[in-house]
């Protein structure tokens, strides 16, 4: 982490709010689940699927919950309607996993049983550390019942191998990432190549059980990593998929779909788009620094 990244973050609190727009401007669809779709039909348009992401977590009070709920319920019918290649994604913590798992529960219940009525995946976002295991015991719980349903594996947790084992059982759809959540070093790994192993040795796993991979990642070496593992394996293109963030490292997302790989990129829209993006920005300088740069055209 450069003195550059930790002088942004340090900065954030006296940061315009009209700045900080134009600094997410590249990475969110929009306010509306409208300004959602218009960027899913665009990139419709360039071959790419597309996973709607609802922006909000951690919520207060259990009664905040019934607001993402309903409007993923809206999503699943939009994009029931347009036919497209989309899904959504959701974060439990949106839902009230830390309030009231059982009411957790019946909320992601009732959107993956919509979705599936309706042939719309739905992912379970994965979040800090403090819930992998309830968020995979809800995951395993819905998986019994449904084939719509997907989750995420953060390849820095050192435990994220063997819950991949674990996982074995439900030939699982399985969106494998590094992670971005600060850990301490006794449950994750710090260095880059360590996560990269991870991270291989993770998609292994679930491709073993004969479960789907998503491989999300922005590592130039990860992706080549990734696609010789799929030569290796001589994977269908039924196995697998990319999947990168809205307005990140585009040349490689084209580059990856010009090749003839299937990918799937991450739209978030919403109107917490502002506490969405400053804490992304705190929680991992890197991404703070990055977009300052691109912002001032120092890259």
């Amino acid at each position: 982490m450069s003195l550059f990244d930790r002088a942004v973050v340090a900065a954030l609190p006296w940061v315009p709010r009209s700045l900080v727009r134009r600094f997410a401007d590249p990475y969110i669809a929009g306010e509306t689940l409208g300004d959602a779709m218009r960027t899913v039909e665009q990139l419709d348009r360039r071959g790419i699927r597309t996973t709607l992401d609802l922006l909000g977590e951690h919520i207060e009070r259990i009664e905040q919950a019934d607001a993402p709920r309903d409007g993923y319920l809206v999503a699943l019918g939009e994009i029931g309607k347009s036919g497209l290649p989309a899904t959504i994604s959701v974060k439990l913590t949106q839902l009230g996993l830390y309030l009231d798992e059982d009411a957790c529960y019946r909320n992601i219940r009732a959107l993956v049983a919509e979705g599936q009525t309706l042939g719309v995946g739905v992912a379970i976002d994965m979040e800090e550390s403090a819930v992998t295991t309830r968020t995979l015991s809800i995951f395993r719980r819905l998986r019994s019942e449904f084939d719509n349903v997907s989750t995420v594996l953060q390849a820095m947790l050192r435990r994220t191998v063997d819950d991949a084992v674990a996982l074995g059982d439900l030939s699982p759809s399985i969106r494998v990432c590094k992670g971005i959540y600060v850990e301490p070093r006794e449950i994750a790994y710090q260095g880059a190549e360590e996560v990269r192993t991870s991270y291989l040795e993770t998609a292994k796993a679930v491709l073993d059980s004969g479960g789907f991979v998503a491989f999300a990642t922005h590592d130039d070496v990860l992706v080549e990593r990734c696609k010789g593992l799929i030569r290796e394996r001589s994977l269908d293109a039924s196995r697998f998929e990319f999947q990168m963030l809205l307005g990140v490292r585009e040349e490689l997302r084209d580059k990856t779909v010009a090749e003839g790989y299937p990918l799937r990129v991450y739209v978030p829209f919403g109107q917490e788009w502002y506490a969405y993006s400053v804490r992304r920005m705190r929680e991992n300088p890197r991404v703070a620094g990055m977009v300052a740069r691109a912002v001032l055209g120092l890259e």
